[in-house]
């Protein structure tokens, strides 16, 4: 995870919401690459799954921030949504709290075009990426903004309240 969000996570006090719309991402990653190839993470082998991200999800939680991710995603799914609901459970073990949309029921929401993160409803960590899922300059863009930030909460809310918890999401 990119180092601005992890600062702000840090200096967060109370919540923290991630918004992610896209139907890929880095498919040169390379545990997407081995996943295709049929690794896949043993819920029982917590040292082959536990990472540094989740150290941060722990240590933020820990201080009582509520961490929530919305995924809204094309139906059916690709290759790379099917791979990322494979390996989110170690979030939720984590303490996030993981939604799934599809976006067929969204048709009727007004959605942010990038993705990001709110973080306190004052910071806005806005998400670039190419047509294909890659990081492009400037990779994060962190406003303090509460108006935007604003903006970000009532569309997330109001696609929060439609998604399926990850434990009932089945991906189609």
């Amino acid at each position: 995870m990119a180092t601005a969000v992890r600062e702000q996570l840090a200096k967060a006090h109370h919540s923290a919401v991630h918004l992610e719309m896209r139907d890929s991402y880095m498919l040169d990653d390379p545990e997407f690459i081995a996943w295709q190839a049929g690794k896949r993470l043993d819920p029982a082998n917590r040292e082959s799954w536990w990472r540094s991200w989740l150290d941060v999800v722990v240590e933020a939680t820990s201080r009582g921030v509520k961490m929530r991710r919305l995924r809204v995603v094309s139906e059916p799914v690709t290759d790379y949504i099917r791979y990322e609901y494979d390996v989110t459970f170690p979030n939720v073990e984590a303490g996030e709290d993981v939604r799934w949309l599809p976006r067929s029921r969204a048709g009727d929401l007004l959605l942010p075009g990038l993705d990001g993160w709110v973080m306190d409803e004052q910071i806005v960590i806005l998400h670039h990426f190419t047509g294909d899922g890659q990081w492009v300059g400037p990779r994060m863009e962190v406003r303090t903004d509460p108006a935007l930030a604003k903006q970000y909460l009532a569309a997330y809310e109001a696609a929060w309240e439609r998604a399926t918890p990850h434990a009932e999401y089945q991906p189609v």
